[in-house]
């Protein structure tokens, strides 16, 4: 009996030890991650010990939230960060540093690399790749067909674009050949336009993020494009309004071709079975392709005491089973090595979404919502000007005047 009840007792207390030692992991997501990062958080909780506890944050509020958190001493563990604030929250000094732990990762190498250099500063690495994005062109091949252009074939030019788009036009009604969200969404824009400028070489900042270099040959070449389609009647005139909440336009079945992000892959074949569509690369404005990389890095708070247990999350993400999760749930592989496999069975289109990662860039600096995102900022207010409006140089050069102010007055 005695033994019975030693090892009862025993049992129990191993038990005890066991919950004792099991760590819930807190963590902020913007509000519309989608249900790839859900699944992937339900799937570990299933199998692991230590669990993660998920709280949604509006996606306008995030930022602000996260740095008052900080600052009170209430922030979570991690967070699932829109890539383009890395650099800003680790300058602050609010981002755990994970170099060391990061190169040791022996598929360091095959993450995501603007995800990586987004999270970089000062040669240290302070965010990695969680959720991964790019920018693709899409056509319609019904639409292509009514035509007469060969649907399978994608267009590999803006001139080839633009021929098509009158052709498509050419059906009348409210069909049209091309769409963009262009009223002062310089996220939108930022997406789908810029690969045309860097493509060919160009781009609207420095590498360095300290001189604004927006007037350049090839902006004034994508700019010209975009004002051709315009005046000759291949654009919704609503575009000029669209703030971005018709983004996904091309799911009404009346648009021909539109730049969009690898999401809308799984959009259309989940949600618009209807539409028979193509995806390639987004053609710069010399034909040589870009994307726009766009997506959530995964950070964590400086000075949590669960660092070693997020890692353990982080580290199953981006496992096979992890990143296979993820994918079956619409989410590109951040994982290069293993890219490949975590696709297989899954629908094809997405491999373009893919290929982009190799070509995809995103730009590099503290403030990128001041100068890019925001709606009254100078790239939302050029873009709009420069492709709408009749004065193309006065657009440029507000654009660039203000840009460079805004970069002075924050070093």
């Amino acid at each position: 009996m005695f033994t019975k009840l030693m090892a009862a007792t025993a049992l129990i207390s191993a038990s005890m030890i066991s919950v004792a030692s099991a760590e819930t992991i807190s963590m902020w997501v913007r509000s519309g991650i989608g249900d790839s990062f859900k699944e992937v958080v339900k799937a570990y909780n299933t199998a692991h010990e230590n669990k993660v506890e998920l709280t949604e944050v509006p996606f306008a509020e995030l930022v602000q939230k996260y740095a008052t958190a900080i600052a009170g001493g209430q922030a979570p563990d991690a967070l699932s960060l829109d890539l383009i604030y890395t650099p800003a929250f680790a300058a602050a000094g609010q981002l755990e540093d994970l170099t060391d732990w990061a190169k040791a990762l022996p598929y360091f190498n095959a993450l995501s690399p603007s995800h990586v250099k987004l999270g970089t500063y000062e040669d240290k690495i302070y965010g990695l790749p969680l959720t991964v994005e790019t920018s693709i062109f899409a056509w319609n091949k019904d639409l292509y067909k009514k035509a007469g252009l060969d649907p399978e074939k994608a267009p590999a030019t803006w001139e080839e674009i633009t021929a098509n788009a009158e052709k498509i036009r050419g059906l009348g009604g409210d069909t049209y050949g091309f769409y963009f969200s262009g009223g002062g969404c310089g996220g939108c824009m930022i997406f789908t336009f810029t690969p045309l400028t860097w493509g060919a070489g160009a781009d609207i900042l420095s590498a360095d993020g300290k001189t604004a270099t927006l007037d350049t040959p090839p902006m004034r070449k994508a700019v010209d494009i975009y004002r051709n389609m315009i005046a000759k009647d291949l654009v919704p005139a609503g575009a000029a309004s669209d703030n971005g909440v018709n983004f996904l336009s091309f799911t009404n079945g009346k648009i021909g071709q539109q730049s969009l992000g690898a999401f809308a892959i799984g959009t259309l074949v989940t949600q618009h079975p209807e539409i028979d569509f193509g995806v390639t690369l987004i053609p710069g404005v010399d034909g040589k392709p870009s994307s726009f990389a766009g997506g959530d890095n995964f950070v964590v708070t400086k000075g949590t005491p669960k660092l070693a247990d997020v890692k353990e999350f982080l580290e199953y993400t981006y496992s096979p089973e992890g990143q296979k999760i993820m994918a079956k749930y619409g989410s590109l592989p951040t994982r290069g090595d293993i890219a490949n496999e975590v696709l297989e069975g899954l629908d094809p289109r997405l491999k373009v979404g893919l290929d982009a990662i190799a070509v995809a860039k995103t730009p590099y600096t503290l403030q990128f919502n001041d100068l890019i995102n925001s709606a009254n900022g100078p790239w939302a207010t050029f873009t709009n000007a420069a492709i709408y409006g009749d004065d193309v140089d006065g657009a440029f050069a507000d654009a660039q005047a203000e840009m460079q102010s805004i970069i002075d007055a924050g070093q």
